[in-house]
């Protein structure tokens, strides 16, 4: 199991935290494989990006436009976190739903 998150981000922190077995990995520093952002963007669509983020408000228009792949290759922190990927398996975020997923 990976998790793609920010090491300063409290929500992957926590995530971390519950799933002890899993491995995480810096988006900033280690970056997230092409294939994996292929998969969870046609799984998730638009919610991939993290719309509500300092990264994504500071971007001008033009920058918002671009092809949501191209946007996260460049600014890896646009994307939600944390990205849970247990074998064919991907989860989005830390929400109720997905701990109960994974605490079984």
């Amino acid at each position: 199991m990976l998790i793609y998150g920010l090491k300063t981000c409290d929500t992957c922190r926590k995530a971390v935290k519950a799933l002890p077995q899993a491995e995480f990995l810096d988006v900033r520093a280690d970056g997230v494989p092409t294939d994996v952002l292929e998969a969870a963007q046609a799984r998730f669509g638009d919610k991939l990006l993290n719309t509500r983020s300092t990264t994504w408000r500071g971007l001008d228009e033009a920058e918002r436009v671009r092809p949501p792949l191209e946007l996260l290759a460049d600014h890896p922190t646009l994307m939600k976190r944390p990205l849970i990927v247990d074998g064919d398996s991907m989860y989005l975020g830390w929400t109720k739903d997905v701990q109960a997923a994974l605490a079984g």
